[in-house]
């Protein structure tokens, strides 16, 4: 674990479909993701890229292997998850909703409205505090949801496609503002997306997961400095070399 916050071994896992059917979304899958890192893992449709997911988080339980986090880390605490579906309270404003982040910190009452205001303006919602989760467009509820999960100042984020559910104008945007808070927060961040430009885009490196059962195929670093130029050659070359590893793995 020696500079790593996360590290999983030969982690499986099995399920019973709504049919009966006997499911195995992972097998024998070992990942390693370092202290500050942001990770991409892409993978064919059903590989268990939410199903590791959860397993990390602590909503599901591997049928084997292990999952180490590094000391002081814990699920559910310091280690929220951003989903694709937005998880605000809907009964609360979007300043209660990042309050309610601080108040999971035991943040002191005096600080909260501040902080909270200040996480807003980071995620480009100032002006918004008094809205209700309804009243915004999806592109501004995720950028509420990545706030108020920040709120518990977290040493590792997860992200399951949080960007799935926008048109492709706001993901970009949404791509440039989460890169832009890791880069001032330093935080870890595990992040699963389905989106091969995506992946490259944010990512210091990209784990490629084969077809179900999942496990790692492939990792590939992507050493170029951000913000990164996706008609570049270095940019293309490195997409046409992920979607050929995918297509290989469909076509096994």
């Amino acid at each position: 674990m020696s500079g790593s916050i996360l590290q999983l071994v030969g982690i499986s896992k099995t399920y019973c479909s709504a049919s009966g059917a006997t499911v195995q979304a992972l097998e024998d899958l070992n990942m390693t993701v370092k202290e500050k890192e942001f990770v991409t893992v892409i993978g064919p449709t059903g590989c268990g890229k939410t199903t590791l997911l959860n397993i990390i988080a602590g909503l599901d339980s591997q049928d084997s292997g292990e999952v180490f986090l590094a000391d002081g880390l814990k699920a559910g605490t310091n280690m929220p998850c951003v989903f694709q579906h937005y998880t605000l309270f809907p009964w609360r404003t979007l300043l209660r909703n990042v309050v309610f982040g601080l108040e999971m910190r035991g943040a002191p009452r005096v600080e909260k409205r501040a902080a909270a205001c200040e996480l807003l303006s980071k995620v480009g919602l100032t002006g918004f505090e008094n809205a209700y989760p309804h009243e915004l467009s999806g592109g501004m509820r995720q950028r509420a949801a990545i706030a108020q999960a920040l709120a518990s100042q977290p040493r590792m984020l997860l992200m399951d496609e949080p960007f799935g559910a926008v048109d492709d104008m706001t993901r970009k945007d949404l791509q440039r503002m989460i890169v832009e808070l890791w880069q001032e927060t330093r935080i870890t961040i595990l992040f699963v997306t389905h989106n091969i430009d995506e992946a490259i885009a944010v990512g210091d490196r990209v784990v490629i997961l084969s077809g179900r059962p999942g496990s790692v195929l492939q990792e590939i670093a992507v050493p170029y400095e951000r913000p990164r130029d996706r008609m570049s050659r270095e940019f293309l070359d490195l997409f046409v070399q992920i979607r050929q590893s995918l297509s290989s793995t469909m076509d096994r």
